[in-house]
């Protein structure tokens, strides 16, 4: 189809052609029930949205349509020159549904290990066309056009790279070292003119995207409540206004006439289906024979190496045999946290990542950014806090349906397919998100969900918090500090057992009669009831099942911890513990000894059991010095201890 029109002369032909585009754009727009319109100008480039037809065609009149855009992916194509059952960025029916298109250059190389260091001759492109052809089935145009360039030479006579390999690879690179489209595309051009002639890589970085597109991912926007109240999807997919605040579920933006129209949504959930992604592991040999290391890799020697060790990992084996008879199924740990986006601690917003790892692989794989999975990204002005269970919803779903039914998936080891199942293993993350995903109130005298009512508690006054008192209870019987009662010990000596723990079908009976309402403002329930909520993952079938439901992080473990006790021997100022509202809490239990004393306008500490000398500072920091600490955790040593008595032993 001739599509020169576009880059003549705005003249009269150019006009009546650009209504054809328009008529085209709006049929598109009804078929998807969008409300908005792409915009192909060479200002908005596909990638912003205009409100309406004559918004649209003023763009294309004033600016003119961007370079190379002939085949009209964004805005609805004849059955003779692209097949329009593939998404490429253009919204469901629902407002929802949205592909990554063109415009992710990660997503693409989920499967490409920048460490591989791939060859030509051995590439995985086989695997990819093998994923593509189950994504794009309905698609036949599409799939030939990326088989034929998964074949066809970059240039002729002796090229070692096909043209999709020789793309993916630049596309690697790319992504991987953070350029720009507009040097990426310097790049191609000097390439081009570089390689011998006839050759076939693409010039532009948008020809490029438009080749790899149905490599590419897809991600749903589902428009959320400002007050975390309800996603709008399934049943409240068609309303304006939440059900149960009133709050809108758009912007209001001034029209120009003094009057307010509807703007972009308040607050958007992005969940990256999690399907796919497994599929495309299992696509892959090399990743088929890592989800197989836990049964045949791993030193079966009785110790505790991996996750498959553990006894909850036989207790499913045992209770579901037929899913643990399956080596191939998956068991996930889910983490989330809330981060800053904008490098600034001062920035008031915030963003929560969740993401799911795989506990099958070798354990120095499951940390590699390649098989940590981003599922749902959280953004809005204030953190989910207790209804991050209103996000969690499409994930939980989706692994509800790994669970009861499973999806066939094409395993590239065994050139066979199998049905997959997967769980969730457990949830890691640290003491307050904890708290956001279990429905328990952390900040209470009972802050404990495994010890419950058992845990004992008294409030420090000075300091303004809780002290969990009671850890004797987890000695040996004939313990020798079980015996003792000295003030360190409240006066009183120690004969319980520990807490009894809970099972989880006890856990369920304490929480399943709760009834739940989200939404902010956050109204605590009333004092002695712990229980918030009945978290979104009891829905999970097997999660009864579970010894250990919620873990917390390694790093708020042990390094939180030697920050503490390192601070403490040395008295590093901020981050030492022993500080005055300390002493003055422990003076107000019958330690007289330890109380501050004022002289003058400076306060005088007494010294206390962890209290060190100048010598015996040093020493610590002689012992530190071979201290081997895991990857990332060196320059916290260092800074650590290097503080003035430190510098005098050469650190």
């Amino acid at each position: 189809m001739d599509r020169s029109w576009m880059y003549g002369k705005r003249d009269f032909v150019y006009l009546e052609r650009l209504e054809e585009f328009l008529s085209c754009a709006v049929e598109h727009q009804r078929l998807h029930g969008d409300n908005q319109f792409v915009c192909p100008c060479t200002l908005c480039q596909n990638r912003k949205k205009v409100n309406s037809r004559d918004e649209l065609r003023e763009h294309l009149i004033l600016k003119g349509f961007k370079a190379d855009y002939n085949v009209w992916i964004w805005h609805g194509e004849s059955d003779n020159d692209i097949c329009t059952n593939v998404n490429f960025g253009i919204n469901d029916k629902d407002g929802d549904q949205i592909d990554v298109g063109v415009e992710n250059d990660d997503e693409i190389f989920e499967n490409i290990d920048m460490d591989d260091n791939i060859e030509p001759d051995n590439d995985n492109i086989d695997g990819l066309m093998k994923d593509l052809e189950e994504d794009i089935v309905e698609c036949p145009i599409i799939f030939q056009r990326m088989v034929d360039n998964s074949k066809k030479p970059l240039y002729p006579n002796g090229s070692k790279f096909s043209l999709l390999l020789a793309v993916l690879k630049l596309f690697t690179l790319k992504a991987g070292n953070g350029w720009s489209d507009k040097s990426f595309t310097s790049l191609l051009e000097l390439l081009c003119q570089m390689l011998p002639e006839g050759n076939e890589l693409p010039s532009t970085t948008y020809q490029c995207k438009k080749l790899l597109c149905p490599l590419s991912t897809s991600y749903q926007k589902i428009h959320a409540c400002v007050k975390d109240c309800i996603l709008y999807r399934k049943k409240y997919s068609e309303l304006q206004e939440c059900p149960k605040c009133g709050e809108s579920r758009y912007k209001r933006v001034d029209n120009g006439n003094g009057g307010k129209k509807k703007g972009s949504p308040v607050k958007t959930l992005w969940y990256f289906p999690i399907i796919p992604k497994f599929k495309r592991y299992f696509a892959n040999k090399k990743d088929v024979e890592y989800m197989l290391w836990h049964q045949k890799g791993r030193n079966k020697d009785g110790k505790l190496r991996h996750v498959a060790d553990s006894p909850q990992w036989r207790t499913i084996d045992r209770t579901f045999p037929e899913f643990g008879s399956e080596p191939r199924n998956l068991r996930l740990g889910l983490c989330t946290d809330g981060i800053n986006p904008f490098r600034t601690l001062s920035t008031q917003h915030s963003c929560w990542p969740v993401m799911l790892i795989i506990y099958n692989i070798p354990p120095w794989l499951t940390t590699k950014s390649k098989y940590i999975m981003l599922t749902l990204l959280i953004s809005g002005p204030k953190q989910p806090g207790n209804d991050i269970d209103v996000y969690l919803a499409p994930l939980i779903e989706d692994l509800k349906m790994l669970w009861n039914v499973g999806v066939e998936v094409f395993d590239a080891n065994t050139s066979s397919r199998f049905q997959m199942h997967a769980m969730l293993y457990c949830t890691i993350n640290d003491f307050p998100a904890y708290g956001n995903l279990s429905g328990y109130r952390l900040k209470t005298d009972k802050g404990c969900p495994v010890c419950g009512d058992e845990i004992e508690s008294d409030w420090l006054e000075h300091s303004g918090k809780f002290s969990y008192r009671g850890g004797r209870r987890f000695l040996l019987e004939n313990h020798q500090y079980r015996k003792k009662k000295k003030k360190a010990f409240y006066g009183k000596t120690e004969h319980r057992k520990p807490p009894v723990f809970l099972s989880g079908e006890e856990y369920y009976d304490k929480v399943k009669n709760i009834t739940t309402v989200f939404g902010k403002p956050y109204v605590p329930p009333p004092d002695g009831v712990y229980h918030t909520k009945r978290s979104i993952f009891w829905e999970l079938p097997y999660w009864q099942h579970l010894y250990v439901r919620h873990c917390i992080d390694v790093m708020h473990v042990e390094k939180n911890v030697f920050d503490s006790v390192i601070g403490t021997l040395l008295n590093m100022p901020n981050k030492t513990k022993d500080g005055v509202k300390v002493r003055n809490d422990m003076a107000a239990r019958e330690r007289i000894n330890l109380k501050p004393i004022e002289k003058g306008k400076r306060i005088y500490i007494p010294p206390s059991c962890t209290t060190l000398s100048k010598k015996e500072k040093m020493i610590v920091c002689e012992s530190l010095k071979g201290v081997k600490v895991p990857h990332g955790y060196s320059s916290n040593i260092s800074r650590l201890v290097s503080i003035k008595d430190c510098k005098l032993v050469g650190m």
